[in-house]
């Protein structure tokens, strides 16, 4: 017998049930941790994937288990338990989630596979394959293998293969093959085929490259502004270089080390027209700066710089921006060196590019510069 807090006895069944009782009680009182709090939750609702094959969880409604990426609907978290690894998942005795199949590759990866194997396809094949055919290689409709590939190279199948070509007719030429041989060996089925397409490609004909780009004429001339000297140079097809500096000797020095074997020619009055444009639209950025332009960049370059055209003035963008608007999300590190690669200051305008924050970053020709340029077209627009 025991004494009670109320005086009197009890029996030793009966207060082993009172003790049971108080316990029971004391538990429903301490809430237990909401799988919400937990700070892996916040991974799983934000799709991480840096989080795959660190962390799993399990839905009992569903019966199922997945990685964090998942890109099912978010379950409630009352219904969800983590997982460490994969084997406390397993053990549930749920299924793996066919959409985000947590057993094997991710679907990113998955897709990636894909991708590198048409682009093996792509660069081994004699003549461009079709989008079909492709889709078909891969297991994937043409529509679906369209979007998963412009989503990881930044580049339509059609464009990727043009750049591809593109890259084989320039090695084919520096190796010293003949134009012919070179047009044939990228894949090209027909020499008018090729033609028509070449300069775009080259920049200038076939046989200027193979030759260096000697006996490519590049008129140019030199101005000044209030951000200093600025050259103009000019192919027979547009404008190809605007660069901006201190010293004018040593913008024409860049000037030939960007053409080598080109006859540089210093312009005639007509030309210093051209530069007077230019001038004016960096003084002015208002009146705008319409010009034929000669511009010579990869695939992924073009389409970057073609982004960059369609900013208007007196606004920024930041690099993950234009990544997404080329439909190359993933793609900020390849837009910052497009950027960089840029020959054609304020034609195209990648001083309107900022970090993430609104803070300026590099400037082929100066921070300052790309600052000066801002604060000029910001109170234009004003």
């Amino acid at each position: 017998m025991r004494p009670t807090s109320f005086g009197g006895t009890v029996g030793q069944e009966q207060f082993e049930m009172m003790t049971m009782t108080t316990s029971t009680r004391m538990a429903e009182r301490t809430p237990t941790p909401s799988v919400a709090e937990d700070p892996r939750w916040a991974r799983i609702v934000a799709r991480d994937k840096a989080a795959d094959g660190h962390l799993w969880y399990s839905v009992g409604t569903t019966g199922v288990y997945c990685r964090p990426s998942c890109p099912s609907r978010i379950a409630n978290p009352q219904n969800v338990t983590l997982h460490e690894t994969l084997e406390s998942a397993r053990a549930t005795g749920f299924r793996p989630c066919k959409r985000c199949n947590p057993e094997g590759l991710s679907l990113e990866c998955e897709n990636a596979a894909l991708v590198a194997k048409a682009c093996r396809i792509i660069e081994e094949s004699e003549e461009e394959p079709s989008l079909e055919e492709l889709a078909d290689a891969v297991g994937r409709s043409s529509s679906y293998f369209h979007r998963m590939f412009k989503a990881t190279t930044g580049l339509t199948p059609k464009n990727y293969a043009v750049a591809d070509r593109s890259k084989k007719v320039r090695k084919g030429l520096a190796t010293g093959n003949s134009v012919t041989e070179a047009i044939y060996e990228a894949g090209f089925n027909s020499s008018g085929r090729f033609y028509e397409k070449s300069t775009g490609m080259l920049g200038m004909t076939p046989s200027q490259y193979r030759a260096g780009g000697i006996d490519e004429e590049i008129r140019f001339a030199v101005g000044q502004s209030s951000l200093g000297a600025i050259l103009v140079a000019s192919s027979t097809k547009g404008v190809a270089s605007i660069l901006l500096g201190d010293d004018p000797d040593e913008l024409v020095r860049n000037l030939q080390d960007r053409f080598p074997n080109a006859r540089l020619i210093g312009a005639d009055r007509d030309y210093e027209a051209l530069i007077a444009r230019v001038v004016g639209f960096v003084e002015a950025p208002g009146i705008g700066l319409d010009l034929p332009l000669d511009v010579r960049g990869t695939a992924f370059q073009r389409r970057v710089w073609q982004a960059l055209q369609e900013i208007p003035v007196g606004e920024t963008v930041s690099y993950a921006e234009i990544a997404r608007r080329i439909g190359s999300p993933k793609s900020v590190r390849a837009v910052a060196g497009a950027c960089a690669a840029n020959n054609l200051a304020v034609a195209i305008p990648c001083h309107r590019v900022v970090r993430n924050d609104g803070a300026l970053s590099g400037y082929a020709w100066g921070i300052e510069r790309k600052g000066a340029l801002l604060d000029r077209e910001l109170s234009r627009s004003a």
